[in-house]
């Protein structure tokens, strides 16, 4: 006689997770191209930060002149850890600049507080000043035309506590995406404009003269990197205002998702300063993140910013 065991039948509750979020889960981290020729460093130490962005750089001085082979390998480091950080370099302002010019030409900012020259901007932050970009995900001045290669900061005054400074990885960003929002991007251009990143603490008289000289600028959603290939989100809550060629609700909803991929802690690096440390970031694959958590301390910086291509 077969006595057949009946197993009771499990079920569960329907429910559903809304759509367009962030969630837990593996993820893929890739700190270089598929098929990229790793080497080791021989003119410096470098001492990774996290997995696929940020690297301290020791035993080398900023302040004296980057011979070729230097310079070539920092650019490898550049592009392998997409920011470089330099403990301790107290640069002045003209070695600060020297620096940064031997990755291309310095572009000025008129909508930024000019330190020595004006190819360096000042940012000189405490009680009562005005905030300008900090608290948001953005990457630099992706309302020109070329937006900006890299960028040079240095912390001349730092508060007792907070301040920091995060980057996310922003390959990492679009190698995580699901496959079919990939789809939906792929080939896909947003409009990027000055205005809403600026309008967060200047008011319309001060915007409106340089309305003709910055119009809005169109870029590739997904850029690709003209020195690694690899493929990297492109928009920004700070100047990216909508896709074009889709309807205005479906844009809003699609930036919004993508504008949140900065905020994986798995693609971010978080330095804390000391006074005269240097930060060196490769602005086409990154964004950044300065903290106002400091009240009333003063943080004083000082950025040279290096011209860029065009995206594509």
């Amino acid at each position: 006689m077969t006595v057949t065991s009946t197993a009771p039948t499990v079920t569960l509750r329907e429910t559903r997770i809304p759509g367009d979020g962030i969630y837990e889960g593996r993820r893929v981290l890739r700190r270089v191209p598929e098929g990229w020729e790793e080497r080791p460093y021989e003119l410096f130490e470098v001492e990774p930060q996290a997995r696929t962005i940020g690297a301290e750089i020791g035993g080398v001085d900023l302040s004296r002149p980057l011979g070729p082979e230097l310079r070539a390998e920092l650019h490898r480091a550049l592009l392998e850890w997409k920011v470089l950080f330099f403990r301790g370099q107290h640069l002045a302002p003209d070695r600060q600049r020297a620096f940064a010019r031997h990755w291309g030409e310095l572009e000025t900012n008129p909508l930024l507080a000019a330190g020595t020259s004006e190819d360096v901007v000042r940012f000189d932050k405490g009680s009562g000043s005005t905030p300008t970009f900090e608290n948001v995900w953005h990457a630099d001045v992706t309302f020109r035309e070329r937006p900006a290669l890299g960028a040079v900061l240095q912390l001349r005054e730092v508060p007792p506590a907070g301040g920091d400074t995060l980057w996310a990885d922003m390959a990492a960003a679009y190698d995580n995406l699901p496959q079919d929002v990939k789809d939906r991007i792929d080939g896909a251009r947003a409009v990027h404009d000055f205005i809403p990143g600026f309008a967060r603490f200047y008011g319309p008289e001060r915007l409106a003269p340089h309305q003709e000289h910055f119009p809005p600028v169109e870029h590739p959603v997904v850029r690709t990197h003209p020195d690694t290939g690899r493929r990297m989100l492109f928009v920004n809550a700070s100047f990216t205002t909508r896709i074009t060629g889709i309807p205005r609700e479906e844009s809003d909803r699609l930036l919004r998702y993508l504008f949140q991929q900065a905020h994986i802690p798995e693609y971010q690096v978080r330095f804390r300063w000391q006074p005269g440390d240097v930060a060196f970031w490769d602005n086409r694959a990154t964004q950044h993140y300065a903290v106002n958590d400091y009240g009333a301390h003063r943080r004083v910086a000082e950025r040279v910013a290096i011209a860029g291509d065009r995206p594509f």
